[in-house]
């Protein structure tokens, strides 16, 4: 008879990881990013794949993309461009319908989510075979880093209204550094209608929703390096209709 560890070494070995990143104006951010992933994927063993999905930057973001699949190969950097800017929900679509892996990582490429966490993610999962597992910035030694006090009572204030309207029983709703069986990714996102940031609120909320079971590894978030954000007043706006919006249709 196979031993668990014979049995569990086999099923990593059948095991896949899709890393999505949905990109927009990256360019000095994704060489990096990308370096950092092939280094902590190479160093844990895992099989990896990683789907760059632009939308149509104008400052060469796809340009760099094909350089950096040059270096590392196109088995591990498949480029799925998009003509513009589409959204992210339909991005992850996107990638999704291009991803190998049984497995998929969504997480940002402004160097904001750092790759030395996917380790702790994956063995988290298969701690107690999660469908989902979500970084969080709010439980634990998790933290966020380089925010000035406005984005931090965003932040603060989005994820306390969720927690009081929705109840959704995970500690950080607004984060989008996670971990999906690549099924119960799909399953979310057929049924999730948000879009913007409101979309990975809505993620969490149907997951509890469809009994999906989540865990969390607490992680450290550092402000983008290069760039600007994309958090604007019209993005604040937004997310407090969606999030009325999901209270009430949900």
């Amino acid at each position: 008879m196979a031993s668990r560890k014979t049995i569990r070494s086999k099923q990593n070995d059948r095991d896949k990881y899709s890393v999505l990143l949905p990109t927009y104006n990256e360019r000095e951010n994704l060489p990096l990013i990308v370096w950092l992933l092939v280094k902590y994927f190479d160093e844990s063993g895992y099989k990896y794949e990683i789907i760059v999905i632009d939308d149509g930057s104008p400052d060469g973001t796809l340009a760099v993309a094909e350089q950096l699949q040059t270096i590392y190969g196109d088995d591990k950097i498949l480029l799925r461009p998009r003509a513009s800017k589409l959204g992210l929900g339909t991005a992850y679509i996107h990638g999704m319908k291009h991803a190998s892996g049984n497995f998929i990582i969504i997480m940002d490429a402004d160097l904001s989510h750092h790759p030395k966490f996917i380790p702790e993610f994956i063995e988290k999962q298969k701690e107690g075979d999660y469908d989902l597992v979500s970084g969080t910035r709010y439980r634990g030694n998790g933290g966020v880093y380089g925010w000035d006090l406005r984005r931090k009572l965003i932040s603060r204030g989005a994820n306390f209204l969720t927690q009081v309207l929705m109840r959704p029983g995970a500690s950080d709703l607004t984060g989008s550094f996670r971990l999906y069986k690549k099924n119960v990714l799909e399953s979310l996102v057929e049924r999730c209608v948000s879009r913007g940031y409101v979309f990975q609120m809505e993620m969490i909320v149907r997951a509890r929703q469809l009994n999906y079971t989540i865990g969390e590894v607490p992680i450290s978030f550092v402000d983008r390096v290069y760039g600007e954000s994309k958090l604007g007043g019209n993005e604040i706006v937004s997310f407090a209709k969606g999030l009325l919006t999901l209270f009430a249709t949900t």
